[in-house]
């Protein structure tokens, strides 16, 4: 299958998978369970209306999901108990799976949420969404379920994208466009065909996501996409047009941060396929990261450090294996 046929025939729009009863046929034909994580830090202005709306309409009125759980990286608001009082399970992650020790970033929760979860598929959303609706649950949780050849569902939704002709079309956020897919074209030009390979919400097969590693902060979704290309494919992998996601824009020095751990999850996966070629470029680069900040007028550098560490796959751990009793 090339790049513009896997587009045409793995692109789809949320209202293709509108049917929910439908959805909970097959589901309950696939014998499948359903799980729903949001990792949080500091997300007390909008976590309660995700986790109302989710599992009022998708556990409550339909019941498409079988938990939703928030995995928290130690908020100083009321993230938690915000969440617990609409409903969700709550998760600190920093005391999950203590004997793997604790880093902070959005990967390691999305990891450990691996080991918490229980279902066969798992669905991750991000907690700044301010106008959550229920076909960010069955419209990445939809091709799932009517295409057994899909392993894993990437969203995009507006965000538009200036063209030659001065059209405007969805397309992806600043780091993005200036970053992730040149580094794609270059490297992985399979993987430019998703119009939003940052977004924050995906859902997966956990046959496939515990095989896998984490990157354990702001490379978490571009490793994700690289690996499973490379342990499976194109063909198992598909994206979902949910319209319109309206979150927190976050300034431009926090996405030079964020440019940076993606930069290293990148050259991380990069030196593993060629250990020989890049071992001694990568073995010298550096993780402190700094910026230019002006306080009364007076210009200073500040230092940030920004150090991807990788979590191994999950299927790896003696307690993963322990809880769901897998044996070789």
């Amino acid at each position: 299958m090339n790049l513009q046929e896997w587009m045409s025939k793995h692109t789809f729009h949320h209202s293709q998978f509108a049917d929910i009863p439908h959805l909970l046929r097959l589901k309950e034909d696939q014998g499948v369970k359903i799980s729903l994580a949001f990792p949080t830090l500091n997300e007390e202005a909008t976590i309660g209306k995700e986790v109302l709306i989710t599992r009022g309409e998708m556990i409550d009125r339909y019941p498409l999901l079988d938990e939703i759980v928030v995995i928290d990286s130690g908020s100083t608001d009321r993230t938690r108990q915000v969440a617990e009082q609409y409903g969700a399970k709550t998760f600190l992650a920093s005391e999950q799976l203590t004997s793997q020790g604790n880093f902070p970033g959005k990967g390691e929760n999305l990891w450990k949420s691996l080991y918490l979860l229980e279902g066969d598929i798992i669905l991750w959303l991000d907690a700044d969404i301010k106008n959550i609706h229920p076909r960010f649950i069955w419209g990445l949780i939809g091709p799932l379920l009517v295409h057994p050849e899909v392993s894993f569902c990437k969203a995009f939704y507006e965000r538009p994208l200036t063209l030659d002709s001065g059209t405007q079309t969805g397309g992806g956020g600043r780091v993005t466009e200036i970053l992730v897919r040149p580094l794609f074209n270059l490297f992985y030009p399979d993987l430019t065909g998703f119009i939003q390979p940052l977004s924050g919400e995906y859902a997966g097969r956990r046959s496939i996501l515990h095989q896998i590693p984490f990157s354990i902060g702001y490379g978490v979704e571009t490793a994700m996409l690289i690996d499973i290309y490379k342990s499976r494919g194109l063909e198992c992998m598909a994206q979902v047009d949910l319209d319109q996601r309206v979150h927190r824009n976050q300034p431009t020095v926090a996405l030079g941060r964020m440019a940076f751990g993606i930069l290293q999850a990148f050259f991380g996966k990069i030196q593993d396929e060629s250990p020989d070629k890049f071992a001694q470029v990568f073995a010298s680069l550096p993780d402190i990261m700094r910026q230019v900040r002006v306080v009364d007028e007076q210009y200073s550098l500040k230092e940030f450090n920004i150090s991807e560490k990788e979590r191994p796959p999950m299927i790896s751990l003696k307690e993963y294996r322990e809880k769901f009793d897998i044996h070789d």
